[in-house]
Formats: structure tokens, C-alpha cells, sequence
């Protein structure tokens, strides 16, 4: 393990805004982050799976919101367009006073439908890349995934808008102001999307190591076959560049927990030593009034009292001097760790022709 001194440190750390207020915030999220790390490394599978849950439960109810705000608006803008129901099939409900049953369109009109349509369609243009690079940090084809999201999407919203058509037929019969229905239409249609949409994303953003995994069994099931020509050199090129995607996708998970690990024990480190200076002075403190103590006519039993406060705040300094060395290796090791996954990021990046962002 390298020594470094307190200069090293400051030059590795990423210091707080001078804002109090937005410093605050920095040392909560650098907090979470260290304890988030610690806890990845002890249940891998498991923080994988709330990290996959988390941001895809924001990103969708983002989306989500995304689409009632334009849905409280846009539709004014193409109310010219709605001259009664409009869409297919256009089958009357008797039980919803003759209103009928439409997947494609709207009985508001083809102006409501239209908006409802570009809502849903801008909020897919969010999500798409959110759940992309940061849910399941894909490195994937993106013009491929696009393509089978695009799909995915169309199927989805032909099953959501035909349970959606059902539930709207009773809502114009009963009555229900645009505003209700339109959240509520907001709600089922993206929650059944969210839903459904999980499971698609694992699909279209699989785990690069599931994958390379299982290119790399594939391969060398058809070499210990004998298989030989086309078939085997197509196995081995799936394989190879599956494992460049779970390699970049390793390497690059593994330098940015080892930078937030890394600023964490540097802040660590500092923060115990603003605890021994304090110490320090109480010790000083608690030295003088000792001092005082047995120069004056104060009593044996006050002298004791302070003799006692003394010896408490000189083992806390002592406690907290140990700390600090221990605060000083573990940020050490923390660099070298660091500088360890950045070379091996930058040497994947660079076999891969790639450049670092």
C-alpha cells in the first residue's frame, strides 16, 4: 500500500460547494453513496435488483406525471378536431348508455386522441434513454433497443388502450369531468405500462454478464464439438463482443464506486481530525482547570472531579488519534484502490477504441 500525505488527499478529494446550502446536500449524497457501495459489496445480486427497481419505479412515475401535465393542456389545443366519437371499432356499450368501445381514438374525438398520443409518445422519448443509461446502464446496439422499445411500446399501448376503452365508456356515461378521467386514464395506462414494461426492459437491457456468460458456454460448446467454419466464428465473434460490453460496463462500475469510496475515507479521515482538534483543546481545558484545581483551596473531592475530567478527555483524544491513523491507511488504500480501477477502466476504453466520458 502507498503512503500519501494530506496534500495528496486534497488533490483527490472533490471538495464541497462553498454554498452551505448545497454542501449539506453533497455530504447526505456522498453519505448514501459510501454506505449504498459497502453494502453492493456484501449483496451484490440484491442491490442490483433494488438499484434496477428504484430508478425504474422514478423514472416511470416521472414519465408518468409527465404525461397528466400535458394531458391537462394539449388537448385544447386540437379540441377543433373532436366532433364526437371518434376511433375503432366503434362497438356500442348498451350498458354504458350506447357510448361505444374504441382502442384506437377516443369517444372525446380524434383531437383528444391525438394529444393523448403525443403525451405518451414525448414521455417514451424520456424514459427510453433514462432507464437506457442509468437503470440498466446498457452499452448495447441503441438504434436496436430503440427499435424493439418502439415495438414493445406499440404492442403495450394496444393492450392498455384496450382496457382503457372499456373503463372510459362508463366514465362519459356516468358523467366523470375530463380532468378525473383523464388522470385516471394517466394512472392505468401507465401503470399497466410500468409493469408490463419491467419485464421488457430485461429483456431489451440485458445484464452484460448474463450475456456474456452465456456466449461464452455457447462457444465453447461448439469447439469442444468440433465445430468448425462459419458457425464457430460467428459463436466467437458474439462472444467477444459481449465480453467487451460486460467489460466496459464492469470496469466502469467498479471507478465510479472506487472514486466515491475513495472521496469518502479522504472526508473521513479529515473530519476525525477536526474531532481530535477539538479534543485537543478539552483536553487543554480539562488540563488547566486540574491545574487550578490543586493550586486553590478547592477540596480534595472537586479535585478529584477534575483529576477525573482530565483523564476522560485525554483517552477520548487518544481514542480519536488512534482513529485518525486508522482513518489516514484506510484512505491510502482507498487511492490505490481508486488508481487501480481507473487504469483498468482506462485500459478497456482504450482496447476498445473508445473514449472516456
Amino acid at each position: 500500500m502507498s503512503t500519501y500525505t494530506e496534500q495528496d488527499f486534497q488533490n483527490q478529494l472533490k471538495p464541497y460547494s462553498k454554498n452551505a446550502f448545497v454542501a449539506f446536500f453533497q455530504k447526505l449524497w456522498r453519505g448514501w453513496l459510501s454506505a449504498w457501495y459497502g453494502f453492493s459489496d456484501k449483496h451484490p445480486t440484491l442491490s442490483s435488483l433494488l438499484y434496477k427497481l428504484f430508478f425504474f419505479i422514478v423514472f416511470s412515475e416521472g414519465v408518468t406525471i409527465w404525461q397528466y401535465i400535458v394531458m391537462t393542456f394539449l388537448p385544447a389545443a386540437f379540441a377543433g378536431l373532436n366532433h364526437g366519437e371518434w376511433g375503432w371499432p366503434n362497438i356500442p356499450i348498451p350498458a354504458a348508455g350506447g357510448n361505444a368501445y374504441i382502442i384506437f381514438g377516443d369517444v372525446q374525438g380524434l383531437g383528444y386522441f391525438i394529444a393523448f398520443e403525443i403525451a405518451v409518445f414525448t414521455a417514451q422519448c424520456i424514459n427510453f434513454p433514462l432507464q437506457r443509461n442509468i437503470t440498466y446502464r446498457s452499452h448495447g446496439n441503441p438504434w436496436y433497443q430503440a427499435m424493439w422499445y418502439f415495438i414493445g411500446w406499440v404492442l403495450v399501448s394496444v393492450f392498455v388502450n384496450a382496457v382503457w376503452g372499456i373503463c372510459n365508456v362508463f366514465f362519459v356515461h356516468w358523467g366523470w369531468p375530463d380532468a378525473v378521467s383523464g388522470l385516471v386514464k394517466t394512472f392505468i395506462t401507465g401503470g399497466v405500462s410500468m409493469a408490463i414494461f419491467f419485464f421488457i426492459f430485461l429483456i431489451i437491457f440485458p445484464d452484460n454478464n448474463k450475456v456474456a456468460a452465456k456466449a461464452k458456454a455457447k462457444y465453447e460448446r461448439l469447439l469442444s464439438a468440433g465445430v468448425s467454419g462459419k458457425k464457430l466464428e460467428k459463436a466467437q465473434k458474439a462472444y467477444r463482443i459481449a465480453q467487451d460490453r460486460a467489460d466496459r460496463s464492469n470496469s466502469e462500475k467498479d471507478y465510479i464506486q472506487a472514486s466515491t469510496q475513495m472521496n469518502s475515507k479522504v472526508l473521513k479521515y479529515f473530519a476525525t481530525k477536526k474531532e481530535v482538534a477539538k479534543a485537543e483543546q478539552a483536553t487543554i481545558a480539562a488540563q488547566n482547570s486540574l491545574n487550578e484545581a490543586l493550586t486553590s483551596d478547592m477540596g480534595a473531592s472537586r479535585a478529584a472531579k477534575k483529576a477525573y475530567a482530565y483523564a476522560e478527555a485525554k483517552r477520548e483524544e487518544e481514542l480519536l488519534k488512534e482513529r485518525v491513523a486508522g482513518n489516514f491507511q484506510a484512505a491510502c488504500a482507498a487511492i490505490d484502490e481508486k488508481e487501480e480501477k481507473s487504469r483498468a477502466y482506462r485500459a478497456v476504453m482504450d482496447r476498445l477504441g473508445l473514449k472516456i466520458k
